[in-house]
Parts: C-alpha cells; sequence; structure tokens
C-alpha cells in the first residue's frame, strides 16, 4: 500500500527544520522555491539565511519569514561568500 501523499507549508517545512536542526546540532537546508534555498541554525540561537545560485534573494522575504516564524528582536544582514551574496537573519 502506498502511503498518502502530505501536503505541508512553507512554514510547515521551515519549522520543522528548525526543530530537527535543534535535535541533531546539524545545519538543515531546504529548497523554497526555484533557485531560491534557507540555511538553518540553531547553535547559539536561531538563525537562517536566504540564497539564490543566480542573484540575490528579496529582503522583504527574509523579513517576512521571521515575523512568521515569530523571531523576536532579529537582524537582518548580507553575507559575502566566495560565490554567493546570502541574506542572514538571526533571532537576538
Amino acid at each position: 500500500m502506498v502511503p498518502p501523499t502530505v501536503t505541508v507549508t512553507v512554514l510547515q517545512a521551515v519549522q520543522e527544520a528548525f526543530k530537527r536542526a535543534e535535535k541533531t546540532g546539524r545545519t538543515q537546508q531546504i529548497e523554497l522555491g526555484t533557485d531560491l534555498y534557507i540555511r538553518i541554525n540553531t547553535a547559539g540561537g536561531r538563525k537562517f539565511l536566504l540564497f539564490q545560485l543566480e542573484g540575490t534573494p528579496e529582503e522583504a522575504f527574509g523579513h517576512a519569514l521571521a515575523q512568521a516564524l515569530e523571531f523576536k528582536n532579529y537582524q537582518v544582514g548580507w553575507h559575502q561568500g566566495a560565490t554567493l551574496k546570502s541574506l542572514t537573519v538571526e533571532e537576538g
């Protein structure tokens, strides 16, 4: 018997990834859409990084996601890596 299909929202997927990151102590990564990714880390507090392989993520999306995740006193910034510019969001 094939298990039923389960549909989850992007918010539910990200919330579960935060739980997994906390439980395992490992960074979690999810593809949110075509060429948009989130990397989640809970070491030292809740934080995430949004990046695209082509271009840069919109800052407004980082704010919206932080608010949906109920981040308190969060900070938004940019990180320039060797090949990608990423939006960082960290709870204060």
